[in-house]
């Protein structure tokens, strides 16, 4: 699988490099305060939101490194006068980097990586791996689990890769806060997994594939081999969004967006606190055939 480039090694393979930091935004505006973006003559990590804005910085960064000037600030207005409607106005500090700061830079972002939600995606079938194909790209850690090496073998996105024989145990062993997709190829190890979730009680999101029938059997199922768990908390189905394609991809795009709205939410309390300290410078089928198309998960 493809490794994506780390901060650390981006600055390890750039000489110079100047730091582009947003120190104030008023109004509207791509990203907010404390973003932070790394521009090489031959390179970039990062970005402040794209568009005009990050042209602009871009440019100015690399003249800095052409002209040797250690550090500068912008003001930069979000409106006609750059091409953008934004309607806000964005001050950044931009700064050539010294050791310390790569230093600190990398702790930070380190730092920011281990606060990410975890997602886990317990079974690895058509739908999981492409789920994991799209977190692979989000700001979460995603952990794909399944008992078959052999499907797990067919993954190949940047994300961790766990053959669990017992995944129970990698469910009481999640960070709190954490997102579970339970979707294996067997109906009663979903019920186990999901009840398992349930039970624990800090979840940020517990999503079952499945039909509404799939949910009321599992709503009994709790209440007779649970001790009355609620189900109030649980998704199913998941990635109901209208769609009545059932392709994988479609559905795991419909998921990972429901997924990742719960997990950033303004009142997720999974969601991880980003630091604004600046640098010093629808409905799926089952095996049971409540929809009709059944796939393979």
């Amino acid at each position: 699988m493809a490794r994506r480039l780390s901060l650390q090694d981006f600055l390890a393979s750039h000489k110079h490099v100047v730091q582009v930091a947003l120190t104030r935004v008023r109004g509207s505006s791509p990203r907010e305060t404390g973003t932070c973006m790394f521009v090489a003559a031959e390179g970039l990590w990062g970005t402040i939101g794209g568009g005009q804005l990050e042209y602009i910085a871009i440019d100015h960064a690399r003249r800095m490194l052409k002209q040797d000037v250690i550090s500068d600030t912008l003001d930069v207005p979000l409106g006609p006068e750059i091409g953008q409607c934004c309607g806000g106005r964005v001050e950044m500090s931009l700064a050539q980097m010294r050791q310390a700061d790569c230093e600190d830079a990398i702790a930070r972002q380190q730092a920011e990586e281990q606060a990410l939600p975890h997602v886990y995606v317990m079974g690895a079938g058509h739908v999981g791996r492409a789920l994991a194909d799209l977190f692979q790209h989000m700001p979460v850690r995603c952990i794909l689990i399944d008992q078959r090496a052999e499907e797990l073998a067919l993954c190949h996105a940047d994300v961790e890769i766990r053959q669990s024989a017992i995944p129970e145990i990698d469910i009481a062993t999640a960070p709190a806060g954490s997102a579970f997709v339970v979707l294996t190829h067997d109906h009663a190890l979903d019920f186990l997994l999901a009840s398992a979730v349930l039970q624990r009680g800090d979840a940020g999101y517990v999503g079952l594939i499945g039909s509404a029938t799939k949910r009321e059997k599992f709503r009994r199922w709790c209440r007779d081999h649970c001790d009355g768990l609620g189900t109030d908390r649980l998704i199913c189905p998941i990635g109901a969004g209208g769609s009545r394609d059932k392709r994988p991809s479609v559905i795991a795009a419909f998921v990972a967006a429901e997924v990742i709205a719960d997990l950033t939410s303004e009142t997720a309390a999974s969601a991880p606190a980003r630091g604004t300290d600046l640098p010093d410078t629808g409905k799926q089928p089952d095996a049971e055939g409540d929809t009709a198309g059944a796939i393979s998960r």
